[in-house]
């Protein structure tokens, strides 16, 4: 089983930026694929952003490309969602997920470990 954790969300001014952190609880995410998701209040769980197990791919919704950024640091046991240049349309609650091993896949049922959710609220 794997718990993750999301920190990092907050309340910011439009063009401000935040960081988003995902971390599991009593273990690294080395050999696992990685997905940032938001869900607006009123719609649906929408892909943000993925990074393949081995950080050799990414994926960005068209929403976000240019402004947020994912990554994992070298050993593996966080994984980041930068987010730069925000905009009010950005808030939503945003979860991180994880699978084993595989590529940086957009689609929500490809994940089989999600964490509980952080909120961003960006202001205008």
């Amino acid at each position: 089983q794997v718990q993750l954790a999301e920190s990092g969300g907050g309340l910011v001014q439009a063009g401000y930026s935040l960081r988003l952190s995902c971390a599991a609880s009593g273990r690294t995410l080395q050999n696992y694929a990685m997905g940032w998701f938001r869900q607006a209040p009123g719609k649906e769980r929408e892909s943000v952003a993925a990074i393949s197990w081995d950080g050799g791919s990414t994926y960005y919704a068209d929403s976000v490309k240019g402004r947020f950024f994912i990554s994992r640091d070298n050993a593996k046991i966080t994984v980041y969602l930068q987010m730069n240049s925000l905009k009010p349309e950005d808030t939503a609650v945003y979860y991180c997920a994880a699978r084993v091993l595989g590529s940086a896949e957009p689609a929500e049922t490809a994940y089989t470990y999600w964490g509980q959710g952080t909120q961003v609220t960006v202001s205008s």
